[in-house]
């Protein structure tokens, strides 16, 4: 069960954040939250992880799964707490092998977008895999499109390998189709193997749908193509040693239409009110 002391300390925290969480001068949002973020909890309950997501002033959320609840259930339990799923992450192996599933889901749930966050590789991300996964992409984005569904790539860092004069991502932008194929940026997974958020979101203007926010505990090593990094890397928004003021004005700059902030920490429960808290005080 959550428990009554934790859910307690996440109704005190997030008493400031009132209507619109996030929300502050210079940052507009829309803001919400990954419920990935809270990933253990939901498998303990539900319902009381719902009331303290909601505790934090959290309005929108993006899904990763809906803990073996149907997803009408889970849409309506969402609903009771004023809360709305505008974007949800499916597998990889769903958008190649039955993608008319994840339409019916998304459609369940009420969502806008539906992304895949991870193309399934062995060792290194190479060109057959990239070349493959476009064309699964470009066939899901156009299936999900006749159902008003905007498909999205989240980048995760190992697609940055070396290819001709850029890399395997670059490779991805040019030959998925931009009516049908969008991108969210996750911006650890952009600083993690070395990239700069802001010329990127520059670069590819247009192509970015949605952001995932998180900041990277100082000293975290960079230039790495894993793609994985232990979750304690994860740390509240302006405690670590990304740039995030920059970011949030590119991002802005670019048109970028939603934000989520993701927090894969242990500690995520007490680091969410702390990165909405910085949102609604940052200045760009």
């Amino acid at each position: 069960m959550f428990s009554e002391v934790g859910a307690i300390a996440l109704l005190g925290g997030a008493t400031a954040h009132a209507e619109m969480a996030g929300i502050g001068p210079s940052f507009k949002g829309p803001v919400g939250l990954q419920l990935y973020s809270l990933r253990e909890q939901f498998k303990k309950d539900v319902p009381a992880t719902l009331d303290a997501v909601k505790s934090f002033g959290i309005k929108y959320v993006e899904l990763a799964g809906t803990y073996d609840m149907p997803p009408e259930k889970f849409k309506a339990q969402l609903a009771q707490r004023g809360i709305e799923a505008v974007s949800g992450h499916f597998p990889y192996e769903k958008y190649r092998d039955d993608v008319e599933s994840i339409a019916k889901e998304a459609e369940a749930l009420g969502l806008k977008y539906a992304g895949c966050a991870w193309i399934p590789h062995e060792g290194d991300f190479d060109e057959k895999t990239c070349r493959k996964a476009i064309e699964v992409f470009n066939k899901a984005g156009e299936a999900l499109a006749k159902h008003n569904i905007k498909f999205f790539y989240h980048t995760h860092g190992y697609e940055f390998q070396k290819h001709g004069d850029g890399t395997l991502f670059d490779l991805l932008m040019k030959e998925t189709k931009h009516e049908f194929v969008s991108y969210q940026m996750d911006i650890f997974w952009i600083v993690h193997p070395g990239q700069d958020p802001v010329k990127l979101l520059e670069k590819y203007k247009g192509r970015w749908v949605s952001m995932h926010l998180k900041d990277m505990r100082k000293g975290t090593p960079t230039g790495l193509l894993t793609g994985s990094s232990p979750p304690t890397n994860d740390v509240a928004l302006g405690t670590g040693q990304m740039d995030i003021p920059a970011i949030l004005k590119a991002a802005k700059k670019v048109g970028v239409k939603w934000y989520f902030i993701e927090d894969e920490s242990p500690t995520s429960e007490q680091q969410i009110p702390m990165s909405l808290k910085y949102l609604e005080q940052v200045k760009f």
